[in-house]
């Protein structure tokens, strides 16, 4: 019991230690990644569309 007390007060040693990102971080952090989604999911539709109309073009 000792070890698992021992444990949870070293956790909260190091959560105390954690520098949390401010609000402008978050923020800027988010509009990056929704615009990476937005590149990815166009580039892969796009090669998604090319494919298809080689696939048919070779079909037919």
């Amino acid at each position: 019991m000792a070890k698992i007390m021992t444990f949870f007060r070293e956790c909260g040693a190091e959560l105390r230690k954690v520098v949390w990102p401010g609000r402008a971080d978050v923020i800027s952090s988010v509009k990056v990644v929704l615009v990476s989604i937005l590149v990815v999911a166009l580039v892969l539709g796009a090669l998604d569309l090319g494919f298809t109309a080689a696939f048919r073009a070779i079909m037919k």
